[in-house]
């Protein structure tokens, strides 16, 4: 999977446009940070994920899974695309993306997400 392929997808989604953060491609939902491009060049920044979902996810799949220090005390795990399976930064995105919308549009169903 390819930055360019999930941005391809995720620009579907309600409410999500292409912005930059850090210098580096960037999306957000409804204005707010949803995942970005990260300095390895293959890496994204998952937000919102509880520390020991990240240490769940780490020790499942470390090729996949890391973090770095400037994320050690932050609820972030990111993520190797050229490694990860087709759709699962999605899954993960898709939680975030519910935290950010709008209770309205969240209590919708959004199925087609």
């Amino acid at each position: 999977m390819s930055f360019a392929a999930l941005k391809r997808e995720l620009l579907r989604w309600p409410g999500v446009e292409e912005g930059t953060s850090w210098g580096k491609p960037s999306l957000k939902a409804f204005g707010k940070f949803l995942t970005r491009l990260t300095e390895d060049g293959d890496s994204i920044v998952i937000p919102g994920i509880p520390f020991d979902e990240r240490e769940m996810l780490i020790e499942a799949d470390g090729a996949v899974f890391h973090f770095t220090e400037h994320y050690r005390n932050s609820p972030t795990v990111l993520m190797r695309l050229s490694k990860a399976k087709t759709g699962a930064a999605e899954a993960l995105l898709r939680r975030h993306w519910r935290r950010l919308a709008p209770k309205k549009l969240r209590d919708a169903d959004t199925a087609a997400i």
